[in-house]
Formats: C-alpha cells, sequence, structure tokens
C-alpha cells in the first residue's frame, strides 16, 4: 500500500511541475494614449513583451477592434527571457475621441490579453499660405 501510495504521490507531482511549466507574456504597458492626433495621418506604437514564463511563447491571430487598426507582431516562438513586440497603427479618419483594442491570443500561462490605443482625433493644420508672391 505504501508503495502505491507514494507511486500515486510521485505521478501527481510530475504532472503538477509539468503542467505549471508555462511561457508567460509581460508587457511593459497595455494602454497607448496618443493625445491629439491629426485627421488623415497614421500613427503607430510598438507594445513590448517579455516572455517570463519557462516555456516558449507563440503569439496567435492578433486582431484589431476596428479596420482603422492595424497590428504586426512577432510571429516566431519568443524564448524564455527574451522580448518579442507588437506594433499597432491607428489610421485617423474620423474626428473625435478613440479607444482602440489589439487582441493578442497565445499559448502563454495568462492566455488572451488586451491593448489599448486612445486619443483624440483633431483636424489636421491646412498647409501655409506663401507670403509675399
Amino acid at each position: 500500500m505504501k508503495k502505491f501510495l507514494s507511486f500515486f504521490v510521485a505521478i501527481l507531482v510530475f504532472s503538477a511541475t509539468s503542467y505549471a511549466q508555462k511561457g508567460v507574456v509581460k508587457f511593459a504597458k497595455v494602454e497607448h494614449d496618443f493625445a491629439k492626433i491629426e485627421q488623415g495621418k497614421p500613427v503607430s506604437h510598438v507594445f513590448e513583451f517579455t516572455n517570463t514564463g519557462t516555456d516558449p511563447v507563440v503569439l496567435g491571430n492578433v486582431t484589431a477592434s476596428c479596420g482603422c487598426t492595424t497590428p504586426e507582431w512577432t510571429r516566431e516562438p519568443v524564448m524564455p527571457g527574451k522580448k518579442g513586440s507588437i506594433k499597432a497603427t491607428f489610421n485617423a479618419g474620423v474626428m473625435g475621441p478613440f479607444n482602440k483594442t489589439v487582441t493578442v491570443p497565445s499559448n502563454a500561462e495568462n492566455g488572451t490579453l488586451y491593448l489599448t490605443l486612445k486619443g483624440e482625433v483633431v483636424a489636421s493644420k491646412a498647409p501655409e499660405a506663401k507670403k509675399g508672391k
């Protein structure tokens, strides 16, 4: 009976430790405020993350909440202790405040994460007329 119990405990410990070994995505920041940006001028921000876990992290299909935001991301596995990034470009077409979300699925322990872009789109500045001609 003691052998069976010891074997059972060993199996539980082994499965718990192997299950706990996962990648962990840790972003430096998950929100970026562009403040005021000009209409018609795309702006970008790069969100950097570190894999603080023990296994490689692979990002899935990163998507934006609307067609006005385009994400680009690290496609290769991010090894433990290494960095990856997601570049989000917002094309400011409509004036007014905005709050856009980028969804980041991964195989990491913390699963799907969300990044936020916010700010306000203002009218673009008219080019100055040439003087004295």
